[in-house]
């Protein structure tokens, strides 16, 4: 596959170039993925793809356009670059647009480990979804099922450039999910989930555990009522947890920054959590979901500490937000097919605190466990934070009983101020946090 797509990238390259583009770039992608659903026992839905896809950016000037198509052949290469051309031709001008330099390209790539070996078969797919929705059928209390599903995939990608940037990868990837309803119509009914996700098929957590788990947590919010509402502490779990270092990252992307349109645009070398917290990124983590031996323009990417004691250290940055900041790039671009390049994450991790989950409750006479958020109510302009809620009610230390109608709001910039960490980490889904505590939120129940 290495030689022969880069031989094919090459070639359109140079017909980009040939025909009139200042520089061009190219990526082929070649996606095998199969899905399984099965309900009650029975296999329910399956799903297979099987897709090929090029796609080209030429630059004419300080013009730039994207082309893509599902037909690989290089018999439609020149219709390709002369419709690139003619598109760019007729954008408007982006100074800060275009490829690396050759100085900047890195020529270290780390191993990753982003590929198993092994694949996954439609009969092992099968057997995942049902054993996941069985154990979780098996659990009394649970009604009904909205399915046990298995997916596993592998693609693989090569890009390369006129400046000489050149790069073949594979990735393989899987999941295994599974959610369920609990009680009865009359009385009240629950819904929850669980899921694993993992690069290697070995690493995905055991389907039964899965199904046992989402039918708990199911049930755990069974009789669920509403709350007073007033200003409490409010305790994340780590699934709901990792959403706020979602946006954190989303907060110090580098195009919001160039843009002026994000909270923190004046905070970089300022302490915006408090001084126990870090948060970490590690793109070379193997066989991390997010991982990546460079980023997609070709720039070193590194393990660095994205907030150290509290304190923002970098924007996240491509070669256009860089250039348009007056900074040098970060290694952090990603792309797809038919898009240009764009800033963003790998691996991320809010850092172990140092009490447990059960210490950080022991220490709070009322507030709320977060268990499930809702809504997308998140303004990345002003940092305003507001989210529907579901989880459990907090008294004396203790989680009691299970709540739900709730509203949870703020603001990120004191919400981030006000947090303290755990030290349940678990490494597992490309972003991950601890649990959380955040010391006081606006609550809106009854």
């Amino acid at each position: 596959m290495s030689e022969k797509s880069i031989a094919l990238l090459q070639e359109l390259i140079k017909k980009s170039i040939s025909s009139g583009a200042d520089a061009a770039d190219a990526i082929w992608a070649q996606n095998n993925s199969l899905s399984v659903t099965c309900r009650f026992g029975k296999l329910d839905e399956i799903q297979r793809s099987d897709e090929s896809i090029i796609g080209l950016r030429v630059f004419d000037g300080h013009r730039q356009a994207i082309v893509s198509s599902s037909d690989s052949s290089p018999e439609i290469f020149q219709n390709l670059v002369d419709q690139a051309l003619e598109m760019a031709r007729s954008v408007p001008e982006d100074e800060y647009i275009g490829l690396a330099t050759s100085d900047q390209l890195t020529s270290r790539l780390s191993n990753i480990d982003s590929c198993d070996p092994n694949d996954v078969s439609t009969d092992q797919l099968i057997e995942a979804a049902r054993e996941c929705e069985d154990s979780a059928l098996s659990v009394k209390g649970v009604t009904n099922s909205e399915g046990g599903q298995a997916n596993w995939g592998r693609s693989k990608t090569a890009i390369v450039a006129s400046n000489g940037f050149k790069k073949t990868f594979e990735n393989t990837g899987g999941s295994y999910s599974v959610s369920v309803i609990a009680g009865e119509l009359s009385s009240g009914m629950q819904t929850d989930y669980d899921y694993t996700l993992a690069v290697y098929s070995e690493d995905l957590k055991n389907p039964s555990t899965l199904g046992t788990n989402a039918a708990q947590r199911a049930i755990k919010k069974l009789g669920a009522r509403k709350i007073k509402s007033g200003k409490f502490p409010v305790v994340f779990e780590p699934r709901v947890a990792r959403g706020l270092v979602g946006h954190f990252i989303s907060a110090i992307n580098g195009n919001l920054v160039a843009k002026k349109t994000t909270f923190l645009n004046d905070c970089l070398e300022k302490n915006i959590f408090n001084k126990d917290v870090n948060i970490n990124e590690d793109p070379h983590k193997p066989r991390g979901l997010r991982s990546k031996p460079c980023d997609s323009e070709g720039i070193e990417n590194k393990s660095r500490r994205l907030i150290d004691s509290g304190k923002l250290t970098t924007w996240l940055l491509d070669l256009r937000s860089a250039r348009k900041l007056g900074l040098p790039p970060t290694g952090h671009a990603a792309r797809s097919i038919s898009s240009p390049p764009h800033p963003a994450a790998t691996n991320v991790f809010l850092c172990n605190g140092s009490v447990t989950p059960q210490d950080l409750i022991n220490e709070i006479k009322q507030g709320l466990y977060v268990t499930e958020t809702f809504g997308h109510g998140v303004n990345m302009v002003t940092g305003d934070y507001s989210r529907g809620v579901s989880g459990f009610w907090i008294e004396k230390g203790e989680i009691t009983f299970p709540v739900n109608e709730i509203t949870i709001a703020g603001n990120l910039k004191e919400i981030f101020m006000g947090l303290t960490a755990a030290n349940d980490l678990e490494k597992a889904y490309g972003i991950d946090s601890p649990t959380i505590l955040i010391e006081t939120m606006s609550i809106a129940g009854s």
